[in-house]
């Protein structure tokens, strides 16, 4: 009986374990839904003075967060294309955003080497975490707990922070500034795109360096994983967007067009919710999308006037933001 029991807990857990990875469940999955190739611009937004250089989705909803060279970090409702609420309190340019899991709290990385971590019910900020000597640029926040945080700045640091005791608990150094990070699906490594073109993977818990590959000949712009974890989609001053298979960091797609130019040191692309297409901005103001499949461009979006500097696919299928050089914000259905 013993055996039988634990040969059947055996099965479970087998069931339970994905690519390495214990999911108790897949959250949010019943939110889920595929992704449409979007073709017309719903909303044009007036979103900031000066450029939009960061934009998310929060998670099952369909409220847009946007970050500008304004000092300001505003909430959309894109059913209606009204502005929900502002947070104020950045004394810098918003040069990378995210959203913790439960959609509480939000967290710029800012032009004034520190981080702003807003409470999102009432708008006030609840820590501003400081550390950093230069322009911090990136930021993502663990999808597993939600508490600890990874910044990327100028003076060649990583930082791990702890959001409970809103301190930092670990930095890593590294010889080539990083433009891009990201936090692995079960919360245990960092991916971080350099100005080297080297795409590096961090354990969290001791700060050592686990991989490194060689993903662009020019500065990495953007990191981005698929929903499941299994891909990295970089992109590249080299104006090539890279999809890596996570487990042996191989590169299993490039996308490229001559008339897709990379905009900036920190242009994001991202990955459609159901894996199968890519969205970049151009200095053109274009936002181009490819088939991963197909390896081509199905689609090709213009309102923007200037450079698209970033693009976000909300995780529900739909809609998708571009942002740009003069701050405005298209929401595309």
């Amino acid at each position: 009986m013993v055996q039988r029991l634990k040969a059947s807990g055996l099965e479970q857990l087998a069931r339970e374990q994905v690519d390495g990875i214990v999911r108790r469940s897949e959250e949010g999955a019943e939110f889920f839904s595929e992704s449409d190739i979007p073709s017309n611009c719903k909303y044009r937004l007036n979103a900031h003075e000066g450029g939009c250089a960061s934009l998310l989705f929060e998670y099952n909803s369909s409220k847009l967060i946007t970050g500008g060279q304004d000092r300001s970090v505003k909430v959309w409702d894109t059913n209606t294309g009204s502005l929900s609420s502002s947070l104020n309190g950045c004394l810098g340019s918003v040069l990378d955003l995210t959203i913790t899991h439960d959609n509480r709290s939000v967290i710029a990385a800012s032009s004034s080497n520190n981080l702003y971590v807003w409470d999102l019910n009432s708008g006030r900020v609840r820590h501003t975490l400081t550390g950093h000597t230069d322009k911090v640029c990136a930021v993502d926040v663990s999808k597993v707990s939600s508490r600890h945080v990874v910044s990327a700045a100028y003076d060649r640091t990583i930082k791990v922070w702890d959001l409970m005791k809103g301190y930092c608990i670990n930095t890593i150094m590294f010889p080539s500034n990083c433009n891009a990070l990201c936090f692995s699906v079960d919360g245990q490594t960092i991916f971080s795109g350099h100005v080297d073109g080297n795409l590096r993977l961090w354990d969290i818990q001791s700060g050592k360096l686990l991989s490194e590959v060689a993903a662009h000949s020019l500065a990495v712009t953007s990191i981005s994983l698929s929903r499941n974890g299994d891909i990295a989609l970089t992109s590249g001053r080299d104006n090539l967007h890279n999809l890596f298979d996570v487990r042996s960091l191989e590169v299993c797609g490039t996308l490229r067009a001559t008339v897709n130019r990379v905009a900036s040191n920190w242009s994001r692309s991202c990955i459609s919710p159901d894996n199968s297409h890519v969205a970049a901005g151009s200095t053109d103001g274009s936002v181009h999308i490819w088939s991963i499949s197909k390896g081509e461009i199905v689609s090709t979006l213009k309102e923007h006037t200037s450079s698209v500097l970033c693009c976000s696919w909300n995780g529900m299928g739909k809609p998708l933001a571009s942002a740009d050089r003069n701050g405005i914000v298209s929401v595309w259905s």
